[in-house]
């Protein structure tokens, strides 16, 4: 049967009239899905008839929090979601002044192996749908009553390696009948596969493109994320340098700081080469420790000396607040730790 969250609103009205309803229908319809109903009983304005002829033709999904922490530093909550089958994925719900901000995976596990995350440390298992990435922003804001406005899609997996799921929740999510959060609000990370990033520029979404670079030479590059040796930064700056020319959506790098690995300085000189003329931002990211990895965070110092080198050189660089670091909120660690005690299958 159709997963029905994973409809956009035009899909659905045709396979409501499909089955003989009246288009307004598919507005009630749309409208209960998003307030993250659990089943179809809930949707107490529609007919039981009409209720049970949803439930014969259509799976309606919602997963189960298994695992929830909550940071006593920042407030900010992670979630270990229990999807239908079994498999688990993680997402983050973070506060900040200009709202909250949900970090939601895209697959379960990942198959990019980048060093410095956890993400892949058991492969990938398989794609999310689209209604399966919605779940997660549906339903932390259910648990938490807080309204979500902004997402950003840099949980486990690679957004542009389940291309197509990815891109129909992003119509979906962002649907003015449904939770409507612009696509100004939504930041989507790649790892850097150039040819899929070339393929988004066409659809000339509003999204922010951010990209996974991490080190500004192939050398150190390839070390920590093996996806640079079939996509060398040459490549990959190609294709951003495509994207803002199709889209005029500045292009965001995001950059780990691990200690003695890319955080020296005259990989920041190579950086600010890399990148002059371009419309782009750096975020510097101070590195969450992996216990299977042996690269370490990058001293504040460093951290702070790497972003004036930047600036001189005229690239906006900002440092992202860490968030969660007494909750593993980086990416991957909360399910590792389920896998590891038995609670969920490789």
């Amino acid at each position: 049967m159709t997963e029905i969250k994973s409809l956009t609103f035009d899909e659905l009205k045709g396979q409501l009239a499909a089955l003989g309803e009246k288009p307004f229908r598919a507005g009630q319809v749309f409208k209960w899905l998003h307030q993250g109903v659990g089943s179809f009983d809930e949707m107490t304005d529609l007919s039981k008839a009409l209720r049970q002829k949803l439930a014969e033709n259509f799976v309606l999904t919602a997963p189960q929090a298994v695992r929830r922490q909550v940071s006593q530093l920042d407030g900010t909550m992670k979630y270990l979601w229990e999807l239908q089958g079994g498999d688990c994925v993680e997402s983050v719900l973070m506060r900040y002044k200009h709202g909250n901000t949900a970090c939601v995976s895209t697959q379960v596990g990942c198959r990019m192996g980048c060093a410095f995350c956890a993400s892949g440390l058991f492969g990938l298992k398989r794609n999310l749908s689209a209604g399966e990435i919605l779940d997660q922003i549906l339903f932390m804001q259910k648990d938490s009553g807080e309204n979500i406005h902004n997402i950003v899609l840099m949980g486990t997996g690679e957004p542009l390696d389940n291309y197509e799921n990815v891109l129909k929740f992003l119509h979906i999510v962002s649907c003015e009948q449904g939770i409507n959060i612009g696509q100004r609000h939504i930041s989507l990370s790649t790892s850097g596969l150039a040819d899929k990033i070339e393929t988004l520029a066409q659809e000339k979404l509003q999204i922010t493109l951010s990209i996974s670079l991490h080190a500004p030479d192939n050398e150190s590059r390839s070390k920590m994320m093996p996806v640079n040796k079939s996509f060398p930064i040459e490549r990959l700056l190609e294709a951003t340098g495509r994207y803002f020319d199709i889209t005029g959506r500045r292009v965001s790098y995001e950059y780990a700081m691990a200690r003695g690995v890319s955080d020296r300085p005259w990989q920041a000189e190579q950086l600010a080469k890399l990148l002059r003329g371009r419309p782009a931002h750096v975020n510097l990211i101070p590195l969450n420790p992996v216990k299977e990895s042996a690269l370490q965070p990058s001293t504040r110092e460093s951290v702070r000396r790497f972003q004036e080198i930047l600036e001189r050189h005229g690239i906006a660089a900002t440092v992202r607040r860490r968030l969660g670091p007494d909750i593993d909120a980086a990416c991957g660690q909360l399910r590792r730790r389920n896998i590891e005690e038995g609670g969920q299958k490789t």
